[in-house]
């Protein structure tokens, strides 16, 4: 099942993203981001196959007709200063309508020498972001780093996805002879003007937390000791764009590692190399994040500055549950950034974009789909959960997958039974099937975890899926949505191992079923 489900998910992808210069129509197109429901909750935004985007502190960049997401990837396990826990690399996911995101896969390979420099025994890598260089054809990947004395490390690439390989460590005017693996330059924002000059802006951390701007080579590999300070303290995250002839620099203020809630403020100036004026602040609380980038994306009556904070989970080491939230900008006559308004979502009609889809799911018979739903973990320690479902079709059950992820380092594995259902979305009889999935193939971000029953079903009659774990640390979690997206079936909660349940209205559990 899970070979079959593998080959169609490439095929497709082959197909829809063959050619970043095709991926996208030449047609103006108008799509809808969703960051909250209805009620202001966090929603998780799922990739083409039905996973969680695991993608954070990086960017969004449009190439060749496609937007891409650029960013940190938590989902092996990787924990902010857990000396144990492994760097999980950079991902790349690509999109025609800021929506539908297919995972590109990693930006290079993170074993090896990579796991020295920024797993948890170090204090990580961070904030991957791209420029084009149209000169030699090629992408410039600048990646934040600890473990040298500049703060960052450089790869190139001729495809935005990658594979990007590292050239020579840049030399920067500010603390490039720092001693090592101290924090020296932090967070930082690649800029590339309309004239083809790049600029880096990153953070001092050496001077408190200063703003640094400095002029790029002509290939943007290293700096050209040409910068600027903007004077000021207890920041980071800036992200430098230019509309008009003003140029505009966002950051977060004050910087705090993993913190929901921090402000962002800008500055503007005449060139990237100041002078810089007086911070305004646009938002107290980053809408319940903290501001990550600013992207510049092309709309038909001219460019659209659509901002973006990192909704990062309760400050928790680990950040695979951190959502997004995205909105366009807005300005006054006079040039000025409006405060952010906190919308659950927004519309925008994109130059070059087309409608996208979710990847087809092999045999799919039932599935809830993958739109407004939460994450929340308790199964576990004597708490199971029951998603019910009826059958389409008379057949076998190839395939049932239930979106979950680990946390706090649970002992032992997930069990996924199916058993026959009564009309109150409980268990009847014996199980018909059982899988204990191992904790090791169970990652920190939600995915579908998907098992091979192979058991007949009848069309019309009521199943479900029983969860539970024997683990007696952490937990395993769920993705859920309480507007009953699945009307012919329900979800019911037992906090007795699965003795007894009860009914949840209106609630159901993401999931998908096979049969052939």
């Amino acid at each position: 099942m899970r070979s079959i489900r593998a080959l169609v998910f490439a095929l497709a992808t082959a197909l829809a993203l063959a050619s970043p210069a095709t991926a996208a129509t030449e047609c103006a197109f108008t799509t809808t981001v969703t960051n909250f429901d209805a009620q202001g909750n966090q929603v998780v935004r799922f990739d083409t196959q039905g996973n969680a985007v695991d993608a954070h502190d990086g960017e969004i960049a449009f190439f060749g007709g496609t937007y891409y997401l650029y960013g940190t990837s938590y989902d092996c396990g990787f924990a902010w200063q857990a000396t144990d826990s492994p760097f999980c690399g950079f991902k790349v996911y690509g999109s025609p309508d800021l929506v539908h995101w297919t995972d590109r896969g990693r930006l290079f390979d993170a074993s090896g020498v990579w796991q020295s420099r920024c797993d948890g025994a170090t204090y990580g890598c961070f904030r991957p972001h791209v420029g084009y260089d149209a000169g030699a054809r090629r992408y410039v990947l600048w990646v934040n780093v600890y473990d040298n004395q500049v703060g960052f490390r450089v790869l190139t690439s001729a495809s935005p996805t990658g594979p990007f390989t590292e050239v020579a460590v840049p030399t920067l005017a500010v603390n490039n002879n720092a001693p090592a693996r101290e924090t020296n330059n932090g967070d930082h924002d690649v800029f590339v003007d309309t004239d083809g000059t790049g600029y880096l802006a990153y953070t001092d951390w050496r001077s408190g937390g200063d703003i640094v701007v400095e002029r790029l080579s002509r290939n943007y590999l290293t700096g050209t000791g040409q910068y600027t300070r903007v004077g000021q303290s207890r920041t980071e995250a800036p992200a430098l764009f230019k509309r008009g002839t003003t140029y505009y620099l966002t950051y977060s203020d004050p910087n705090c590692g993993y913190c929901s809630g921090t402000g962002t403020s800008y500055r503007t100036a005449p060139s990237p190399l100041g002078p810089w004026s007086t911070p305004t602040k646009i938002s107290e609380n980053s809408c319940g994040g903290q501001p990550s980038f600013v992207s510049t994306i092309p709309t038909p009556s001219g460019t659209a500055y659509v901002y973006a904070s990192d909704l990062w989970n309760s400050g928790q080491r680990n950040e695979a549950l951190a959502n997004f939230f995205w909105t366009p900008l807005e300005f006054t006559a006079a040039g000025a950034i409006a405060p952010i308004t906190c919308r659950n979502n927004f519309s925008l009609t994109l130059a070059k974009g087309a409608p996208g889809h979710q990847l087809p799911l092999p045999g799919a018979d039932q599935s809830d789909g993958v739109d407004g739903f939460r994450s929340y973990c308790d199964v576990g320690s004597g708490v199971a959960r029951f998603q019910t479902f009826v059958a389409g079709r008379t057949g076998t059950l190839s395939g049932v997958s239930y979106t979950s992820f680990q946390a706090g380092n649970p002992n032992a594995g997930l069990e996924i039974s199916v058993y026959r259902a009564d009309d109150a979305s409980r268990p009847t009889g014996t199980a018909l099937s059982t899988t204990v999935v191992p904790t090791t193939s169970i990652g920190w971000s939600p995915r579908d975890i998907t098992v091979q029953p192979n058991i007949g079903v009848t069309a019309g009659q009521r199943y479900g899926l029983l969860v539970r774990s024997a683990t007696t640390t952490g937990c395993y979690g769920l993705a859920y949505n309480d507007s009953a997206p699945y009307p012919g079936g329900g979800e019911a909660y037992s906090n007795d191992g699965g003795v007894t349940f009860r009914a949840e209205t209106g609630r159901s559990l993401k999931f998908w079923t096979a049969v052939r």
